[in-house]
């Protein structure tokens, strides 16, 4: 039951804003991060956390924020901080996305979806964005699909994916 003042659990009535992050937003990003990780984590290996190094410290964002070409983005829900994501932009127009994630408690409301359709809108001069996910990560890989990427190729890697990263394109031309 609704309460009189209190918003429908609906996306429609959910107001998502995509806002530029710097360095003092760690202290509000780690956190949810850190849920988003650990989550991804427990689902489908089976650890208790796991996730980039420094995903759980500020580190990750220390770590790549300052780069000249990436821009950080921390996703609002209603003003709240729910997730966040890094690009790197690029002279040729040949981005990447980062990272992308969500808190767990606010997944499957299309707030993913949204956020990442306002950041292609904030780049419209991208011609294509490339990303790399764990082969693990099965709903990442539905996420990617959804919202117009193909996997274009695997990588092996030596690191907590397991070994093998899916490698996804999407060209905006």
């Amino acid at each position: 039951m609704q309460m009189r003042g209190e918003k429908p659990e609906n996306e429609h009535s959910q107001t998502i804003q995509v806002t530029p992050a710097s360095l003092d937003d760690i202290p509000e990003l780690v956190p949810v991060m850190k849920r988003a990780f650990d989550d991804d984590s427990q689902k489908h290996l089976g650890k208790p956390w796991g996730g980039p190094e420094g995903y759980d410290d500020g580190d990750f964002f220390r770590r790549w924020m300052p780069y000249k070409e990436s821009v950080s983005y921390k996703i609002l829900l209603d003003g709240r901080v729910v997730g966040g994501l890094i690009v790197w932009v690029y002279e040729h127009e040949r981005n990447t996305l980062g990272t992308i994630f969500v808190d767990p408690a606010f997944q499957d409301r299309g707030i993913g979806s949204k956020a990442w359709r306002l950041v292609e809108g904030r780049h419209p001069d991208a011609r294509s964005w490339t990303l790399g996910t764990p082969s693990w990560a099965e709903k990442n890989h539905q996420f990617y699909v959804k919202n117009g990427f193909s996997k274009v190729r695997e990588d092996s890697v030596d690191d907590v994916s397991g070994g093998v990263s899916f490698i996804f394109r999407k060209d905006m031309e």
